[in-house]
């Protein structure tokens, strides 16, 4: 510690001991936040995601990588098809619904994609994408996605830091 109360800034090695002071450094990064959707065996399915990025421009490659501890990861990993909302402050309800034990898409208006993927209405930015590959990201699995299509939304962007939802304060 320093004499301010701080945490010192370098020499932590991330570690089992100290992986919350990990995850809290890594809450430090704001993200956006998205809803990947499918189309499972039983239904519409939904996960929610931080961490997605842009991947390349030609050809049109994004990414993002679910939880391997997830219960519904063996659905999202297997997935050939899938759509990534890119979620306005407006829907910030929407993680919610699709944490364990949310409402996922029980009474949410939602129309099929191409592809029968659900695609959800709002969104400030939805990419329709195909399974390109897949890589071992430790405890995560990254899913690359080749874009199909786009859709895109006038609004504000919902964003996720330090453990909690909110937007810009401007």
């Amino acid at each position: 510690m320093m004499a301010d109360g701080g945490l010192q800034m370098t020499g932590i090695v991330p570690d089992a001991a100290n992986a919350r002071l990990f995850r809290d450094a890594l809450g430090r990064f704001a993200t956006g936040v998205t809803l990947v959707t499918i189309q499972g065996p039983e239904g519409p399915m939904g996960f929610t995601a931080n961490s997605f990025a842009s991947l390349s421009l030609d050809p049109p490659l994004v990414l993002w990588s679910p939880a391997k501890a997830s219960q519904r990861y063996p659905f999202f990993a297997a997935a050939r098809h899938y759509a990534i909302h890119v979620l306005g402050q407006e829907q910030a309800d929407l993680p919610a619904r699709f944490s364990r034990g949310g409402l996922g898409f029980e009474g949410l208006d939602w129309q099929p994609n191409a592809e029968g993927v659900p695609a959800l209405p709002g969104a400030l930015a939805r990419f329709d994408c195909a399974q390109h590959a897949t890589h071992d990201g430790g405890d995560h699995l990254i899913i690359v996605g080749q874009v199909l299509r786009l859709a895109l939304e006038e609004g504000e962007p919902l964003v996720f830091a330090k453990g909690r939802f909110g937007g810009f304060a401007g």
